[in-house]
């Protein structure tokens, strides 16, 4: 005799899967922004912040159901992905002689934007790595180890490239300019 209220093999795999689905297009939703804010602090660039953002989400998208933290697995996989296209050097762009639309983000009704945009360009001359230490320890606000963890290196590691970053930042014309104002 079969249970008419237990759902067979099939559909209940089919409920699951659209179950997942769906927590994952709310997951998508409400995080895409934050992950894509921090895609740019990386990259320095909108679109490729964009592909990257997309990337690590189809890359999230077949992990789903066995992720446990979906914010830290997609952090990781943004980080990992951006170090290994930085690696390859490769941008997926391609030469042409026509230049794209520039996009233009007004930062005039915000008094300390000027100030931010100093810092994050000063921020962006910075080497990858270094770049991607200082944007998960301050911008994310993530503990040292937990950086150590998403970089896969040594917490010391961490340490170092963060005091370089930072001794490079104290000496970069445009953050003194900033400070002497």
């Amino acid at each position: 005799m079969v249970d008419a209220s237990v759902p067979s093999t099939g559909s209940y795999r089919r409920h699951v899967k659209l179950a997942d689905r769906a927590i994952f297009q709310d997951f998508v939703v409400a995080r895409s922004d934050r992950l894509l804010r921090t895609a740019y602090l990386l990259t320095r660039d909108w679109g490729v912040a964009e592909d990257l953002l997309q990337e690590a989400l189809a890359k999230a998208w077949f992990a789903w159901p066995g992720i446990d933290e979906p914010e830290a697995y997609v952090r990781k996989v943004l980080v990992t992905t951006y170090t290994s296209w930085w690696r390859r050097r490769w941008r997926r762009e391609l030469p042409s002689d026509e230049l794209p639309e520039a996009v233009r983000h007004d930062p005039a009704g915000d008094p300390a934007a000027d100030g931010r945009a100093d810092l994050w360009r000063a921020v962006g001359r910075l080497p990858a790595r270094q770049r991607a230490v200082i944007v998960l320890r301050f911008y994310e606000d993530l503990p040292v180890s937990e950086v150590a963890g998403l970089l896969g290196c040594q917490e010391g590691t961490v340490k170092s490239q963060t005091a370089k970053a930072l001794a490079k930042l104290r000496q970069d014309e445009a953050m003194v300019k900033e400070l002497r104002r």
